[in-house]
């Protein structure tokens, strides 16, 4: 006697499939940024920002309101994303504890449409929002952090440390993209396992072409101010040493 063929099992076969093809882009992505940074749009935007960091400690008095103002952005949009996630978990809570199989059990969907099924739809986009809503807040933590650092006044803070609160902040919001774009597919899911696999090929294909960086990374030069304060030190001191 044969096996016979029912749509239940597409659901066994093409999530796993869709799921894989989505963390193998993103181990990969993360081998290319720890091998080859300037390949990729992640490494060639913490370039930047370390030498934006770089400049804006060098930077005294009211001319320190650019980078709060840069910084306070960053957190204003880290915080709106954060508000929205939170806001979508609890609709999906919500929608967990309510009538939840309108669409699930709908003729649409072909593919599972046991409530077991549906249940794990929903608690998996529930997972992502929630780890989006996690890294957005974290987000926002380390900006104000490196808010507070290069607003110190006559500080002696590395630059190493308000750029590693700036790297980090830059990295959970990374991270938090990646949970909303991951939800995405999971959304779609919902719709049958044939639109969660074609969902998991497009959006990998897409940001295939965002991550890839083509522009050769910027080799900044020490400032201006920075330049003349090192010929007036060697003035000074040639001054000094041809008084003596």
């Amino acid at each position: 006697m044969g096996l016979t063929w029912r749509k239940e099992y597409l659901d066994f076969v093409l999530v796993p499939v869709g799921f894989f093809i989505l963390f193998a882009y993103h181990l990969f992505l993360l081998l290319r940024y720890l091998k080859y940074p300037h390949t990729t749009v992640i490494g060639y935007e913490h370039h930047n920002k370390r030498a934006w960091v770089d400049r804006m400690v060098q930077v005294e008095g009211r001319h320190k309101s650019m980078a709060i103002s840069v910084i306070t952005s960053q957190v204003s949009a880290a915080t709106a994303l954060s508000s929205i996630s939170l806001v979508l978990c609890s609709l999906i809570g919500a929608w967990l504890g309510g009538n939840s199989a309108i669409i699930t059990k709908s003729r649409i969907v072909y593919g599972d449409t046991s409530t077991s099924t549906a249940s794990i739809k929903y608690i998996a986009l529930l997972c992502c929002f929630m780890v989006a809503f996690g890294c957005f807040v974290q987000t926002a933590g380390f900006f104000v952090l490196a808010n507070f650092l290069i607003t110190t006044p006559d500080s002696d803070i590395p630059v190493l440390q308000i750029e590693k609160a700036v790297i980090r902040g830059s990295t959970f919001w990374s991270i938090g993209l990646r949970a909303l774009y991951f939800a995405i597919t999971f959304l779609m899911w919902i719709f049958g396992p044939i639109p969660m696999l074609v969902s998991s090929v497009i959006t990998v294909a897409v940001l295939h072409h965002l991550d890839t960086n083509t522009t050769p990374l910027h080799q900044y030069q020490p400032s201006k101010t920075r330049h003349l304060m090192q010929k007036n030190g060697q003035g000074s001191s040639g001054i000094i040493a041809s008084e003596r």
